[in-house]
């Protein structure tokens, strides 16, 4: 593919991503790059790398567009980036925008005017935080009040891509066994810092051709993630309830530390997204998992009985702030509005998880948010609607549950991407009196 109609395939990516809402980024590349076998492996690296560039740094591009006088729109946020990091001039930009076959439409005289970014970069210092940071401006304050003098920091580095972190599946291999066979392919790769189970790559590879996904020995899963799971200690012969399972993540977690023995449940509301656990779950070789379909009201699956699980996890969803490494069009995308929903929707789901909990049992909360109101906000709401819960300091649970030192230095684990090189994470830990 010419350079021109790789800028006209991200042009046309990235308005589906506009448009497309409800997909994320990677599914909707994946699905045009499926449609078009003749995009090589270097045109996909190129067109994939123009999308996210946009998507990662769309504020500090749209500053350089508004102070050039143009209009934001995917075709300008391409320009950009063809300008600000490709370091493109004014007759590369004619040369590929050009109309032919494959390229995108002649520049238009506002377009034109954009060459004006030639030899900038996307930082510039008169730029505020909101935008340097390339978040929605409105984001600024609540971050800050939880991110205090770190907020810099921080959102540097939730706007790198993510590393790639895999869990190993203790129930057939060791941690030692999988760098093993991983170290005999050449792939390098470093235990993580906090879960006894989480590898990290050095960089993206192909596990399918590794053999090691495909014969369940490991699942990719963020670090944040395995901790929350880790911090539920789920024993085996216990009855444990992951009450948001989605796609089986955690499940696979939890049944691996109960040694596969005993009743662990997998509930969700999406049938599709229970479903896709099923090959997982066999795949990693466990037996005691039974899922089943939440119904949208206020109800549980036919059969469940109030306080009749020794541990309950609940990953609520949530404006996921915590994840936008992986998922850099979600900062795009949140409204305003869009967060008193997830509260009044994490609110309902924990009332209804509670009473499923045994006296004496374990409630924990999870949200891959780093907003204070889906945090330690929701689970003071909580406690003081549901006064039979207690919080558990999770430095007290750390040192049987995980490895290295606690990064919560309070009641609540707030995990962050700078400080601890994982997704932005919260985790709450109670006990039912």
């Amino acid at each position: 593919m010419t350079p021109g109609a790789r800028a006209a395939a991200a042009i046309e990516i990235l308005d589906a991503i506009e448009v497309d809402r409800s997909r994320p980024a990677d599914r909707l590349i994946a699905s045009w790059f499926r449609g078009r076998r003749y995009a090589g492996g270097g045109d996909r690296r190129e067109i994939s790398g123009l999308v996210y560039t946009v998507l990662r740094r769309r504020a500090q591009i749209d500053w350089w567009i508004e102070r050039s006088g143009g209009r934001r729109d995917s075709r300008a946020r391409v320009l950009g980036v063809l300008l600000l990091e490709a370091r493109w001039g004014a007759a590369q930009l004619e040369s590929a925008f050009d109309g032919g076959q494959y390229r995108p439409a002649p520049l238009n005289q506002e377009e034109r005017a954009l060459a004006a970014m030639a030899g900038q970069s996307f930082l510039e210092p008169a730029q505020p935080l909101h935008v340097r940071s390339n978040i929605p401006a409105w984001l600024e304050e609540p971050f800050r009040v939880v991110l205090g003098g770190s907020i810099e920091r921080e959102l540097t580095a939730l706007m790198e891509e993510a590393s790639v972190d895999l869990r190993v599946n203790s129930l057939k291999a060791s941690r030692r066994h999988v760098m093993a066979k991983l170290a005999a392919r050449g792939i390098a790769v470093a235990p993580t810092p906090f879960s006894r189970f989480g590898l990290r790559l050095d960089s993206r590879v192909n596990l399918g051709e590794t053999q090691l996904l495909r014969q369940g020995l490991v699942e990719p899963q963020d670090e944040a993630s395995q901790i929350a799971a880790l911090l539920v200690e789920a024993q085996p012969g216990e009855s444990v309830l992951d009450f948001c399972a989605g796609a089986g993540g955690k499940t696979l977690a939890l049944a691996a530390d109960m040694q596969n023995r005993g009743r662990l449940v997998a509930t969700d509301v999406s049938r599709h997204r229970l479903s896709r656990a099923a090959p997982r779950l066999a795949r990693a070789g466990i037996t005691c998992v039974e899922r089943h379909v939440l119904p949208e009201s206020d109800g549980y699956w036919p059969g469940a009985r109030e306080g009749s699980f020794d541990r309950v996890l609940v990953d609520v969803p949530c404006s996921a702030t915590g994840t936008w490494r992986r998922n850099p069009e979600q900062r795009w995308r949140l409204r305003r509005q869009d967060i008193a929903g997830y509260r009044e929707l994490q609110a309902g789901i924990l009332d209804r998880a509670a009473r499923l909990v045994a006296p004496g049992g374990r409630l924990v909360y999870a949200a891959c948010s780093l907003l204070g109101c889906e945090g330690e906000g929701q689970i003071r709401s909580f406690l003081l609607r549901n006064r039979e819960f207690q919080v558990l300091p999770v430095r007290k649970i750390w040192p049987r549950a995980l490895s290295g030192p606690c990064p919560a230095n309070d009641l609540f684990l707030r995990l962050l991407p700078g400080r601890d090189g994982t997704d932005g994470f919260f985790v709450a830990v109670m006990s039912r009196g």
